[in-house]
């Protein structure tokens, strides 16, 4: 009895069998992939709905015969298992059916962004080797099927071009005619499908806002266990509603959204369109239970719920990074933080916690197989609880290495194999148990005069002035120290920002000191998130250096 893959793609670092072996005769890990969870859950909740949207919806009985007929006719296309293929989609039906046909065949999604471009999707076209470019040609402010085309001709290897959503005219296969297949037939098909627990699932990409994406492998067999510990952790199950707007192909949302409670036989809630309005029908006519929400959508949700716009009856919990105090206190949903990498480990909080736990730490890691050290910075030595450290971790569901990566991977991974996260965390321990709140990152840091300014430890410090209800510290340029701490800052409609002297006053009172006191202060209505809903230090950095350098011109003029 083997727990490797059948036939091993090139560049992937898979998991250690042993280790695999370990978990799974400890009951976590087991002999099945992301589509045997599906078809399971798909058995026992046959008439209940697995995806709702504002037009219509689908029951798991109805997915699962559309996605054996997909699954069947993306095989006489000419795709085979362990093909990859470019997902650039949105929070579609179509794009949940894409996914689930794909794990049926063993074809692999590249999961891209439906805002990448060129740079992104011919590196990761050409780098992952994908075979189809899975598009939608319905979408009214970019042309994807003349964008597919342009990149068909440029990435070796692309044979088809697929439309989830919309007709793409020539050369371009129809999602709607992929469904045509006979049950039957398709599902004679599929069972000439070996299925490999310990295969590459997805090609993820790695978070990061600068530079083209790391492509990430996840395995079936330990994908499939993050799902459904997630749920089992926080007690989802099959009479959940979630709404997680966030790409649907992220691994927040995959990982610790649909994926949890479409393996638990819930509902999931679909909207393309990512507005405001769009946000407030869908929820209002759908009602979730559950929702995980990025602070900016998290604080538009609190200026509604305060005007009566969005009703709370049926919510009974929303997740976010960073804004579980604020859904608690401000609009009377249970809120709860959520703390992940697409590399791996998850951290939640959970009902009965403490709302210290809640709205102070990231929470503990939903596994008990989950290993988690704090690492000062640069070495392998361990720190002691209640001190800052780089978190490294280790379990059935963390990565072995990035595709194709072997520098990276050498830098990245401890000399016994925990990954190094470059985030920082604190460890609390709380009637026995630890929980950990996230300190910042490694890089996350203004060099003032030789200082090293942890921009969380004043962002935190910031918040707790009632002027403020976001906050972002980045470095600005200076010609004397290298750099200086700007602070960008939003405000509640009709409340002024202090000046600096002003929380330079406020902050003296709180015990920081002054070398972290912000330098500069910039109103901002809201601030601006990456591709995959984080928020985008890059772009504060250009826009204040892009400010100083008008200021330093308009000076000389």
């Amino acid at each position: 009895m083997t727990f490797a893959p059948q036939n091993p793609i090139e560049g992937v670092v898979y998991p250690d069998p042993s280790d695999m072996q370990r978990w799974a005769e400890a009951g976590a890990i087991t002999r099945e992939t992301l589509a045997d969870g599906f078809r399971q859950a798909a058995s026992r909740h046959a008439e209940r709905d697995a995806v709702r949207w504002l037009e219509g919806k689908y029951s798991y009985r109805e997915l699962d015969a559309i996605t054996d007929s997909v699954a069947a006719s993306l095989l006489k296309l000419g795709l085979k298992p362990c093909d990859r293929v470019l997902f650039q989609l949105t929070n579609t039906p179509e794009t949940l059916v894409s996914f689930l046909a794909c794990w049926k065949a063993g074809i692999i999604p590249i999961c891209t962004l439906a805002a990448h471009r060129e740079a992104e999707i011919g590196y990761l076209g050409d780098f992952g080797g994908a075979k189809a470019h899975f598009i939608e040609t319905d979408a009214a402010k970019f042309d994807f099927a003349a964008f597919a085309k342009k990149m068909q001709g440029e990435i070796p290897g692309i044979r088809h071009i697929i439309s989830t959503r919309g007709p793409g005219g020539a050369g371009i296969v129809d999602l709607v005619d992929l469904m045509e297949e006979n049950a039957a037939e398709a599902r004679a098909t599929l069972e000439q499908v070996a299925q490999d627990p310990f295969q590459v699932a997805a090609f993820q990409l790695s978070g990061g806002t600068t530079g083209v994406p790391k492509i990430i492998p996840r395995i079936h067999s330990e994908y499939l266990y993050n799902m459904r510990q997630v749920a089992a952790f926080k007690g989802w199950n099959f009479e959940d509603r979630i709404f997680v707007p966030m790409p649907f192909a992220h691994n927040l949302n995959m990982g610790c959204g649909w994926g949890p409670i479409m393996m638990s036989g819930g509902a999931v809630i679909a909207t393309p369109r990512v507005d405001q309005d769009a946000m407030r029908e869908t929820h209002n006519a759908l009602r979730p239970t559950v929702m995980g929400a990025a602070k900016p959508i998290v604080m538009r949700m609190k200026a509604e719920i305060a005007e009566g716009r969005i009703p709370t009856e049926d919510l009974r919990e929303i997740f976010s990074t960073d804004a579980a105090e604020i859904v608690d206190r401000d609009m009377g949903v249970t809120g709860h933080h959520i703390f992940g990498m697409t590399e791996g480990t998850i951290m939640f909080t959970r009902e009965g916690d403490s709302e210290f736990v809640r709205f102070d730490t990231c929470g503990t890691p939903i596994s008990e197989h989950d290993e988690v050290r704090l690492l000062e910075p640069g070495t392998e030595d361990e720190v002691p609880d209640g001190e800052v450290g780089e978190l490294a971790v280790f379990g059935p569901y963390t990565i072995r290495g990035y595709y194709n990566a072997p520098e990276r991977n050498a830098e990245t991974f401890t000399s016994d194999g925990f990954y190094r996260s470059g985030d920082l965390m604190k460890a609390h321990v709380v009637d026995g148990v630890r929980y950990f709140s996230f300190e910042g990152r490694i890089k996350d840091v203004v060099d003032r005069a030789g200082e090293k300014v942890n921009c969380e430890e004043v962002e935190r410090a910031v918040m707790a002035h009632p002027a403020f209800t976001d906050v972002a510290v980045v470095g600005m340029p200076s010609p004397t120290h290298g750099e200086r701490i700007c602070l960008y800052g939003v405000a509640d409609k009709g409340t002024d920002l202090p000046d600096v002297k002003e929380l330079g006053a406020f902050l003296k009172k709180s015990g920081l000191a002054v070398f972290k006191w912000p330098e500069r202060i910039e109103p901002i209505d809201a601030l601006p998130l990456t591709k995959v809903g984080k928020l985008d230090k890059v772009a504060l950095r250009k826009r204040i250096a892009e400010t100083l350098a008008s200021e330093d011109a308009a000076q000389a003029s």
